[in-house]
Parts: structure tokens; sequence; C-alpha cells
């Protein structure tokens, strides 16, 4: 297996350099043979295990230096910024076959950082254009005396105001993503006043952007029309976990679904207990069209916006497509599992996080 074991393969590089002594060993032994029987010259022998020597070294030589040169020139290619180029002989059965594909997986992680970097410039340029422009018409028609800084005006600037603090947190919560493990705050608690603030809180959030929208539609999609439902079972269920990290997961599964749900759709969000002490169960799921098999494996992703139609129509607000990667990152920061279950209708999304950990003998 490629850079496995000590043991020497077949058409591995050391086993062409042992070869190589032996046949100029065997090449040279033979010409001695020949110039004890036949009287010959022994400088005669001597030029010949030379030249034939050289010819073989030169040959295998050949043969391991050439991909080098041709990973130099892909790796210089790769420090200057071209992601595009990959070594050939990647198929090659010896530790260069290696190393080729060493460098064709470093090349394919570099150019899927590079795109990455590019849309979430995209992403977060756009998202932040909306609401600028939005909020620099708002103030100019105040400044201009178009119109009176009454409430509802105030209510259309804070509305914008809010988008761009939404943003914001979601790159810290990204940036805090790329910097390491955040140091867990875990402490126990009430599932069902928990969960039932948090369903509170997007409720409320979205009728206050529902108040305050502007007649134009600038902004985040207003969902109103989409029902949160709680399902806890037992009802005095509690579990062990951070609180603050939790509520980024439940909170960003329940944004994902209402933005999928079609109208006057429905969302649940069931707790159950987990097999481990304190353990909990956790399920989002949603009316919407679903996610293909195929790209379920996608769907925690950065910057994966999905592939489905909004079932609420057009001019929806996607995101950046980050909520996923946060929910995905936080579950792992409390070393639980989050996936795409099956589901009749709908998107299914499980989450399972361990509880209390069991103390290490």
């Amino acid at each position: 297996m490629p850079g496995g074991g000590s043991g020497l393969r077949p058409f591995s590089v050391k086993a062409k350099l042992g070869t190589l002594v032996v046949v100029s060993v065997f090449i040279t032994t033979g010409l001695l043979m020949v110039a004890l029987r036949t009287e010959t010259e022994l400088r005669f022998i001597t030029v010949f295990s030379v030249i034939a020597t050289l010819l073989i070294t030169q040959f295998v030589a050949h043969g391991l230096t050439a991909p080098l040169d041709e990973m130099n020139t892909v790796a210089k290619g790769i420090s200057h910024g071209d992601y595009t180029r990959r070594v050939s002989g990647a198929d090659r059965r010896d530790e260069l076959g290696d190393l080729a594909s060493t460098i064709n997986r470093m090349a394919d992680d570099l150019e899927a950082v590079d795109r990455h970097r590019k849309e979430l410039v995209a992403n977060v340029s756009h998202e932040l254009r909306t609401p600028i422009a939005a909020l620099r018409a708002v103030l100019e028609n105040v400044v201009d005396g178009v119109s009176a800084a009454d409430p509802e005006t105030m209510r259309t600037a804070l509305r914008q105001t809010e988008r761009l603090g939404r943003l914001t947190e979601t790159l810290l919560d990204l940036s805090r993503l790329d910097n390491g493990v955040v140091p867990l705050k875990a402490q126990r608690f009430e599932v069902w006043p928990y969960l039932s603030g948090v369903l509170k809180e997007a409720n409320l959030a979205a009728s206050q952007r529902g108040l305050s929208s502007s007649p134009g539609g600038l902004g985040n999609h207003t969902r109103t029309d989409v029902h949160l439902h709680l399902d806890v079972s037992p009802p005095e269920l509690t579990a062990h976990a951070d609180a603050e990290r939790l509520h980024q997961v439940v909170a960003n599964l329940i944004d994902n679904a209402v933005k999928h749900s079609p109208p006057h759709g429905r969302v649940t969000v069931r707790a159950r207990r987990g097999a481990q002490p304190e353990s909990l169960d956790l399920e989002v799921q949603d009316e919407g069209p679903g996610i293909p098999e195929q790209e379920r494996y996608r769907v925690f992703e950065r910057f994966n916006r999905g592939q489905a139609p909004s079932p609420h129509g057009p001019g929806s607000d996607g995101g950046t497509g980050l909520g996923l990667a946060i929910a995905r990152w936080a579950v792992d920061l409390h070393g639980g599992r989050i996936g795409v279950a099956e589901s009749a209708r709908g998107c299914r999304i499980q989450v399972t996080l361990p509880g209390i950990p069991r103390a290490r003998s």
C-alpha cells in the first residue's frame, strides 16, 4: 500500500536501485570471467564494465528524475497560484507514484480552498450590498426631506441594520470555525423550556422582519406563514451540552427548514432521550422538496446553497451557504453526529449529542 509499511515493494525505488546494483555486479563479474577464460586484458574489461553500468544507470536514473522534474514544475506553478496543473504518473506503483498522488490531492485541496475563498467574497459582497443600499436610500430620503424620520422609516432602517448584524455574526462564527477548537461550556439543562425559547426567538424575529419589511421586498424573505412545532418526549427531558453552541445548531437548522418550506408549511423540532446519560437526539423536519440523495453528503459544506428550487418563489434569500456548515461545526465540538435522514416528505436532519462524557480509567 502506498506509504504504508517498511516492506520492499517489487516496483519501489528501493527495488529498482537494488536491481541496478545487482545487475552492475553481474555484468562486472561476467566480464571478469570472460577475461580470465579468453586472456583479455583487464583494462578492456574495466572499460566495458564502466560503459555498461553507466548505460543502465542512465536508463534507470531517467525513469526516476523525469517525474521529479515534472513535480518540480507543477509545484512551482502551485506556489504562483496555478492550481489547474496536475502531475502525471500517479498510477505508478512506486514511491514516485505515491508522491504524484499526494501532490495532485494537495492541488485539489488548494483549488477548492481558492474557489471557496472567491465564493465567500462574492457571497458576502452580495449579502452586504442589498442592506447597505437600502439603508443608504432610507437615510438619504430622510436627509433630503423626501420622507420623515417616522417610526415606519426607522423600522425599515433598523431591519437593514439587523441584517448586517446577522451577517457579521455569521462571519464571526466562520472565523471561530477556522481558528480551531472553541472551549465548550457544557451544563445540564431542561430541553423543553430551552427549545421553546429558541422557537419563540425564531418566530419573534420573523414577525419583526415582517413588520419592518419595505414594499420593495428588500432583504431576507419574510416567512411568517411557516408554523414551528415542538415535540419533546418525555416533557421533563434534560440534556448536557453547551447552550450557546446548541442554539447555533437549532437556529441554523430551523432557518434552513423555514427557507425551504412551502407556503403555510410546518417545521417540526423533535427531541428524545439518547442512549447515553444526558445525551440528546434532535430532529428538524420540514415539508419542502427535500434533498436528493446524491446531494446529501454536500449539504454541510461551506457555501453550499443546494440545488432544489425555492418552494416559496423567487426573490427569497438563499443566505451565505454557511448555516449548515456552522451547525456541523458546533455538533462536532460536542463530539456528536449530524446528518440527513430518510424521510417520506421534506427534509429531516438528525443531530445526536453524546451528553456527559464517560470518565476515563
